[in-house]
């Protein structure tokens, strides 16, 4: 049986207002954020099981959508798991939008300074996604991440290359949905 994964991002950050690129540093929701993580609680109520990265801004996210510990509100129970971490900037964690959206395709293979290459990004997405196939077939998990594991999810379930999502601007929407065999 396969599972239905729903893919959906972190929350809006102070930083997301403001321009910059986390990374892996925490981050934390702003208002708007604390809405609309409220609004993917509802939304997402019926899933079985609910992974998340363990950096701040999603942890806060699930926090406010499910409720706190490790089983939330409705008794979700929520795992927090670093392969879904955002790409690590390394030096260029916390640094402005724009200037880590204009080498992004530089670090598709090439790691960041101090830090990580997309396709490492791919490769552990790729080794939750077995181990997924291991525990919850057919079952619904909704997985609470950031852009460079959306983009992972593209390029292994859909074949989508990785050049190509790195420079397609973020548009957000409420969900993505994908089968897993």
């Amino acid at each position: 049986m396969a599972i239905k994964v729903v893919y959906e991002t972190h929350s809006i950050t102070v930083d997301n207002e403001v321009g910059v690129a986390t990374g892996w540093l925490p981050g934390e929701l702003s208002e708007r954020g604390r809405e609309r993580a409220a609004e993917l609680g509802v939304r997402r109520r019926g899933v079985d099981v609910v992974y998340c990265s363990d950096l701040r801004r999603v942890v806060e996210t699930v926090e406010v959508a499910f409720g706190g510990g490790k089983s939330g509100k409705g008794g979700k129970e929520v795992r927090l798991d670093a392969r879904l971490r955002e790409c690590d900037y390394g030096s260029y964690n916390g640094r402005p939008v724009s200037e880590v959206a204009a080498l992004r395709r530089r670090h598709i293979d090439t790691p960041w300074p101090g830090g990580q290459s997309y396709r490492q990004v791919v490769a552990a997405t790729a080794a939750f996604l077995d181990d997924l196939r291991e525990e919850w077939q057919g079952a619904t998990v909704l997985v609470v991440s950031h852009s460079a594991n959306r983009w992972a999810l593209q390029h292994l379930l859909d074949g989508t290359p990785l050049e190509d999502l790195v420079d397609a601007p973020f548009e957000w929407r409420p969900g993505w949905e994908y089968e897993v065999a």
